[in-house]
């Protein structure tokens, strides 16, 4: 019974809202424009402010919601809503309908982590934010907000969602490699400077 849970986080996670959302504005396909991928950032660089935000919050929000029903039906069983957000995750990074090509995550991996344990997602949020505020680079920014997540979830006995989320960490880590080539290489753009290798979400 739990794989339908993820296949409803798959189903869910898998809808390109940045494509979907700039098809529909009449700006072709988001995956010419910039880096390629499908997330809010890329959308940014179309210069539509509004889509960029749309995209933002419909990529938080597949994760989340995903997460919400399988802990209704389930009468908020932790197994089946860290199925749902994880299988949510993979299908944003890796959607069948792209030909597995999808964005980089870590929209879809805040508001899944909210979703599931409010804490751990105010925490990673904060992180995020102080993070983004020293280092001016939103991709470590993630990387380090990530990595904090599932440290929290299994310090405070959450050990279910804290391997879901440490999944996620690991995808995020891997769909970023790129950027911490950059990053350690002092090349990764800081946030303000519009460059073509800025990462994407």
């Amino acid at each position: 019974m739990d794989f339908l849970y993820a296949l409803l986080g798959y189903g869910l996670g898998s809808i390109p809202f940045g494509l979907v959302i700039t098809r529909l504005a009449g700006l072709g396909d988001i995956r010419n424009v910039g880096s390629g991928n499908i997330g809010a950032t890329n959308v940014l660089r179309t210069g539509r402010k509004d889509l960029a935000l749309a995209t933002l919050l419909l990529d938080s929000g597949k994760g989340a919601i995903a997460v919400i029903i399988a802990g209704i039906l389930s009468e908020w069983r932790e197994l089946p809503m860290a199925l749902a957000g994880a299988f949510a995750f993979l299908g944003h990074c890796y959607p069948v309908w792209l030909k597995f090509k999808g964005g980089k995550g870590v929209a879809t991996f805040l508001g899944t982590l909210l979703a599931m344990n409010l804490m751990a997602g105010a925490i990673a949020c904060i992180v995020w934010l102080g993070a983004a505020f020293v280092t001016r680079i939103s991709s470590l920014s993630a990387l380090i907000a990530a990595t904090i997540a599932p440290a929290f979830l299994f310090l405070t006995g959450r050990h279910v969602l804290g391997f879901a989320v440490l999944f996620m960490m690991v995808l995020i880590f891997i769909r970023h490699r790129e950027n911490i080539a950059r990053i350690m290489a002092g090349t990764e753009p800081r946030i303000g400077k519009k460059k073509p290798s800025e990462s994407g979400r």
